[in-house]
């Protein structure tokens, strides 16, 4: 039997039910699927039922060999892509793969954030629905006057539509978490690239967001002095109608922009 590895951070989803809200889920399509973290395949089993082609990325070896065994036929019949590699690495610059695709994954907690990122930011990917730490998950889908609102959420927002669908209790894993897990699904708007001009102006919008979020506590527009000179935030937060004694979490994505644009 094989065992989790606390080095990959895994830990198996063992709950049918959850499986099967994970499938109910995803995009009702023919789009290419991408599962990240197959594990031992219960969830990439369902996947094939449904879907035509499934392409998994697994880190760890000895799973790897476990699922070419398990899936020797779908292998075989060129439904299911294995690959055995670090999908950090298999990540290039602008794309994980070559066609359209919707990802679906367990994340280990310690990546989820990083991989989240990277599949916003990949336009092949067109729609992701992840089982994460719920207070990740909660991070990318709160709204503007959470305490939990940051520049994830913003960022998230701006690109697709964010919803938590429910949480995962540690009982629905082997071996339990010590945290609660939670489904989050991100819908990309198809016209989400019109709101930035390159991939430039998106990264410049991060390190907007970045040094808005720096201190949360603190007003927004003490946060925004450390990169803006101060009698221009003025004139902005005067210009767009934004209270100078707003905190990061009070403003909306829509302002955020404009703010941004403006400030530019």
């Amino acid at each position: 039997m094989i065992k989790a590895k606390k080095k990959f951070g895994q830990n198996f989803l063992k709950d049918e039910s959850i499986l099967q809200k994970i499938i109910q889920a995803m995009p009702n399509d023919n789009t290419m699927v991408v599962e990240i973290g197959p594990g031992l395949g219960d969830l990439t089993e369902k996947l094939l039922q449904r879907c035509e082609r499934v392409t998994a990325f697994e880190i760890d070896l000895e799973l790897c060999n476990y699922l070419k065994d398990k899936f020797s036929d779908e292998l075989g019949q060129k439904r299911l892509e294995l690959v055995c590699d670090d999908i950090l690495e298999q990540w290039g610059e602008t794309s994980l793969y070559s066609e359209k695709y919707n990802l679906i994954a367990n994340l280990p907690y310690y990546i989820a954030t990083n991989l989240i990122l990277k599949a916003l930011d990949d336009k092949k990917c067109q729609s992701i629905i992840v089982m994460v730490q719920k207070e990740v998950a909660v991070k990318f889908s709160s709204t503007v006057g959470d305490k939990t609102y940051s520049g994830l959420s913003i960022l998230a927002d701006s690109i697709s539509e964010a919803e938590l669908l429910f949480d995962v209790g540690a009982e629905c894993f082997d071996p339990p978490p010590k945290v609660t897990s939670a489904v989050l699904k991100l819908t990309k708007f198809k016209n989400y690239e019109d709101l930035f001009e390159s991939q430039k102006d998106l990264d410049q919008f991060k390190s907007f967001l970045k040094a808005a979020f720096a201190a949360p506590r603190k007003v927004l527009i003490k946060n925004l002095g450390q990169i803006v000179q101060k009698e221009e935030l003025i004139r902005e937060f005067e210009n767009l109608e934004i209270p100078v004694n707003f905190r990061p979490h009070q403003l909306s994505s829509e302002k955020y922009h404009l703010l941004f644009k403006n400030l530019k």
